[in-house]
């Protein structure tokens, strides 16, 4: 019989895998596997627990953007309910100080009134005085000068009326 290399390397191969069997390869490559295996579900497992974590942490944050949010809401209609009350205290005081400007501008034209109409009387008086003391120094000439008197003394009289409405 003519035995080829052929022949040789399949006896070598066979006897190769008999020795590695013999000396237990077999259970540390599956120990190996398994070593492996076990790292892998290890690492799977911290990443579950790290995903947990996460979502944990991100609906902590979302709680407290939830409450940042409704505060500053409040907030807001605090400052509004302030601004309009201020607002309100600002128109009050206003229309108090106008009410005391008109009540004072009516009292000066009050005064003003009575004043020109004081004065009007008072020129009339004069102007009545001086017409009389013509009359009694002219005499009988003095009628017309008289009624010329009368005509001033009314004329100032309604002046007086005018001046007064």
């Amino acid at each position: 019989m003519h035995f080829d290399a052929e022949f040789y390397v399949a006896v070598g191969f066979t006897l190769f895998l008999i020795v590695l069997l013999w000396a237990g390869a077999h259970s540390k490559f599956a120990a190996m596997i398994d070593a492996r295996i076990d790292r892998i579900k290890g690492e799977l497992a911290e990443a579950e627990r790290l995903r947990s974590e996460a979502e944990t942490l991100l609906a902590s944050f979302e709680k407290k953007r939830e409450e940042a949010e409704a505060e500053a809401r409040a907030i807001v209609a605090q400052a509004k309910e302030e601004a309009d009350l201020i607002a309100a205290e600002g128109k009050r005081r206003l229309d108090e100080f106008m009410a005391r400007s008109v009540k004072q501008v009516e009292q000066k034209i009050a005064m003003a009134e009575a004043q020109a109409s004081a004065e009007v009387r008072a020129a009339a008086a004069d102007a009545a005085v001086k017409v009389a003391e013509r009359v009694l120094a002219t005499g009988e000439a003095g009628k017309d000068f008289v009624a010329a008197g009368i005509n001033e003394v009314k004329a100032l009289g309604e002046r007086a009326r005018y001046v007064s409405n």
